[in-house]
């Protein structure tokens, strides 16, 4: 009868012997023991050898210093490898040829997973700016900033105005937000009627009106937020329709949440949702840097990540706009992969206060890539 071999687990990737997989320093439920490679690969065990699917996340979540919207965000062979050493025996630490040691099934399972090096480098990158950034909590001056005083109490005496097409179209092209605020407190459907300005016939007006709504709705929220926040959803609501315009609703999307972040900013995280639709990408871009401007924590909150491959988008409105946004939220992580654009002098129209005013590619990257090296050397 021949003799059962028995060796000490190893790398699949680099063959290097591995320790035995230990409980997580952060112990979450029905987690699996993991263990790490000095090549960089990390494993976790399955005992059973039933539950190698969970393994498999349980291992790549891991490999992303438990990030989950990161992890989530990755793919096979592109942007990590993943092995598998079976017939794993957890109480002796060894791997057989057979599947039973001494009429003992042994059925275990190391699953491995290595990041690529420049993905496990920008998952190092993250995760220091994720511990920063709960040692940097929003200071009380951040929270307040830009914050509009509370609209006066309306006189019950005083009769209430009633909103009409014409009336809000010419409050809004003329940017009279004092009577548009005092309408919208008398007349609830006064926001309805400034949405369907954002219907204008060029880019132009179109910005204007988003930019309108923004400060509109910052003062609103003071007295009745309730009325914005249903703004919010129904603009929500009408992105999620595949069957409907989505003209200016992403952007004042943007501008409410980035007039009132105190209030609004939860729903920032909901924005990334319409990042990849051809229609609303450079808008979504857009709205999350007006967000970052005032409050980059709350960016920071989202895997905003996900959006750092579209610095090398067709769309040169994208590639400004996502320097723009990276160099508000002062992303050390994202330095080097800034520094190609600097030399891309191709013009971009970008909206600032309701105007769009014309910049290039180039001068977006360096103005990033100056605030991101003022913070390092800070």
């Amino acid at each position: 009868m021949s003799e059962k071999v028995r060796n000490t687990p190893w790398c699949p990737f680099c063959g290097a012997k591995v320790g035995r997989p230990v409980e997580a320093t952060e112990r979450k439920l029905n987690e699996f023991p993991v263990g790490s490679c000095s090549c960089g690969a990390v494993f976790a065990c399955d005992a059973t050898g039933h539950n190698v699917g969970a393994a498999l996340v349980e291992s790549l979540v891991h490999a992303c210093n438990d990030n989950w919207d990161f992890a989530w965000e990755l793919l096979p062979e592109e942007d990590y490898l993943t092995g598998r050493i079976e017939n794993y025996d957890d109480q002796l630490h060894e791997v057989c040829d057979k599947g039973n040691v001494d009429g003992r099934q042994v059925r275990g399972v190391l699953y491995f997973v290595r990041l690529h090096t420049e993905i496990a480098e920008l998952s190092r990158r993250i995760k220091e700016k994720k511990t920063q950034g709960k040692a940097k909590k929003p200071s009380p001056e951040m929270l307040v900033q830009n914050r509009p005083a509370t609209e006066p109490v309306r006189d019950k005496s005083t009769p209430r105005k009633k909103a009409n097409k014409r009336m809000v179209k010419k409050w809004v092209e003329e940017a009279n937000i004092d009577e548009l605020v005092s309408l919208c407190l008398d007349d609830k459907k006064t926001l309805r009627l400034m949405q369907r300005q954002l219907y204008a016939p060029n880019d132009e007006l179109r910005w204007h009106v988003v930019w309108v709504i923004g400060q509109t709705t910052a003062r609103v929220a003071t007295r009745d937020p309730g009325q914005v926040s249903e703004l919010l959803h129904r603009l929500f609501e009408a992105c999620n329709d595949s069957a409907a315009a989505h003209w200016g609703m992403v952007e004042t999307m943007g501008s409410v949440i980035a007039a009132r972040p105190d209030i609004f900013g939860s729903f920032t995280r909901y924005l990334l949702n319409f990042a990849n639709q051809d229609s609303t990408r450079a808008h979504v871009v857009w709205a999350m840097a007006e967000i970052a401007a005032v409050r980059p924590d709350l960016v920071r909150e989202t895997p905003f990540f996900s959006l750092f491959h579209m610095l090398r988008h067709p769309d040169p409105v994208v590639r400004g706009l996502m320097a723009r946004l990276l160099g508000r939220l002062r992303a050390t992580e994202a330095a080097m992969q800034l520094l190609p654009l600097t030399s891309d002098e191709t013009p971009i129209l970008i909206c600032e206060d309701g105007k769009l005013i014309q910049t290039t590619v180039a001068a977006e990257a360096k103005q990033a890539v100056a605030v991101i090296h003022g913070e390092k050397n800070e």
